[in-house]
């Protein structure tokens, strides 16, 4: 995967977003999700707006084919709230954005904040009907006694109206802030985790949901993990999985009881007790579980780095990937300003043979399943400003440097940048286009081959 000189196949296509330093608190991209052809791409931030950015037509027929997208449609989807039983501010920041596959003209998709989830429906117009009997041109009531004759109203070709509405708000069924949505394969139920419960929900009904999971302990002191993430199944649509902050992910099958609380299976990696630390419990927490596309496979993502486990073996994982070793010398100083507990998101590609996950400095990494490991089989990635002064050219590999002696093209692990997070990423469905959310800026890149 990488050429001469550490350049590597992946080349910069487009960055979305303004690239001033002067960034509000507002503006930082909370998640990024392709829909299921990767026509569509939406990003969400911690200001509560949606921005749907629609592939370029042109850029699908040239050759090579090009990954740019343009934007579509931008709604403001969560307003801030206030609890007031329980004096509680609710944030505005998205959480999580799944699309629905397409039934029709119109585009579905699920959007949550910590407590509240909605369904919306973006749609397109763009003819306008004209030559109404009762009102004008521009909407004023006719006067009844000048209506001489009959007009027949027409059709008429109007420009072009992206509509974004809520057709569905699901609320008031969360105690704790929302980490997770996941659309079943039936495409009419999905699943929503917080901290202590999952929940179960009919798109069609919005005031009552079924409580599947519920690991909330009778004494609030002896609450010794939480949930962290949780996805359904790609194919199964009776199988979903959740991961806690143990380290452990859960298998559930909805068809032995109402109640998942017993799981079907139990994946956790036995901990060496020779490298046990005070921080081995927060950086074995799992941040994401993703399932792979065709569904034997599954992926988690702790602080340190990925694991590839198959459903039929629960003993050990049978891939590891390192994300950031390099960091385990740091860990203390990480803890002090709290990046020991960042959640990075993790991805597969479409084919399932590779995949993606974020670190510091900008960096992001992709690694190729099969490739026996090595720096062969995995790349370390920047999204950085000078990358969109040269657009389609490859972005050369970066490597971090763990100790003092450093060659010349290594980054030395004392000069990264930690306020510089990639925790979202996103892997179109089909093509090798990635899209990386770097603060306020959206990365697309692509594989130029």
């Amino acid at each position: 995967m990488a050429g001469n000189g550490g350049e590597t196949t992946w080349c910069f296509s487009q960055v979305k977003g303004t690239l001033e330093d002067d960034v509000t608190e507002a503006d930082l991209i909370s998640c990024v999700e392709f829909n299921h052809d990767g026509e569509l791409l939406a990003t969400g931030d911690k200001g509560g707006r949606v921005v749907i950015f629609q592939r370029d037509p042109a850029s699908k027929q040239c050759v090579p084919k090009k990954g740019e997208y343009n934007v579509y449609s931008t709604f403001q989807s969560h307003e801030p709230e206030f609890d007031y039983l329980k004096s509680l501010e609710i944030e505005e920041k998205i959480n999580k954005i799944r699309w629905l596959k397409k039934k029709n003209q119109a585009h579905f998709l699920l959007s949550t904040n910590d407590k509240t989830i909605k369904l919306w429906k973006v749609s397109e117009r763009d003819k306008r009907v004209t030559g109404y009997n009762t009102r004008e041109e521009g909407g004023r009531p006719r006067d009844p006694t000048r209506i001489t004759q009959l007009r027949v109203p027409t059709v008429r070709p109007a420009e072009l109206m992206v509509e974004a509405s809520p057709r569905r708000i699901f609320a008031n069924a969360h105690t704790y802030h929302i980490n997770s949505i996941s659309l079943n394969s039936d495409q009419e139920t999905y699943l929503s985790a917080d901290d202590l419960r999952i929940n179960l929900w009919h798109l069609e009904i919005t005031d009552q949901s079924f409580n599947i999971v519920d690991i909330k302990p009778a004494n609030m002191e002896e609450l010794t993990e939480v949930i962290t993430a949780a996805e359904f199944h790609p194919t199964e649509c009776n199988l979903f999985v959740y991961s806690s902050s143990k380290g452990t992910i859960r298998l559930c099958d909805m068809r032995a009881a109402a109640l998942c609380d017993r799981h079907a299976k139990l994946f956790e990696e036995p901990e060496d007790p020779h490298a046990r630390s005070f921080f081995s419990e927060i950086i074995s927490s799992i941040s994401d579980v993703k399932l792979s596309n065709e569904g034997r496979y599954m992926m988690s993502r702790d602080y340190l780095g990925l694991k590839v486990w198959d459903l039929r073996m629960e003993t050990k994982p049978v891939e590891t990937y390192p994300v950031h070793e390099y960091l385990r010398s740091k860990l203390c100083s990480l803890y002090e300003n709290d990046c020991i507990f960042d959640k990075f998101e993790c991805c597969w590609s479409g084919d399932d043979q590779r995949l993606m996950t974020g670190s510091y400095n900008g960096f992001f990494r992709v690694f190729e399943r099969g490739a026996g490991g090595g720096r062969r089989g995995e790349l370390t990635l920047e999204a950085a400003r000078d990358a969109a002064a040269r657009p389609r050219q490859p972005l050369r590999a970066r490597r971090v440097a763990a100790t003092a002696k450093r060659k010349k093209d290594e980054i030395s692990v004392d000069c990264l940048d930690f306020n510089k997070k990639i925790l979202h990423t996103a892997w179109h469905p089909h093509e090798s286009i990635i899209a990386v959310a770097a603060t306020n800026n959206l990365f697309i890149f692509q594989d130029k081959f």
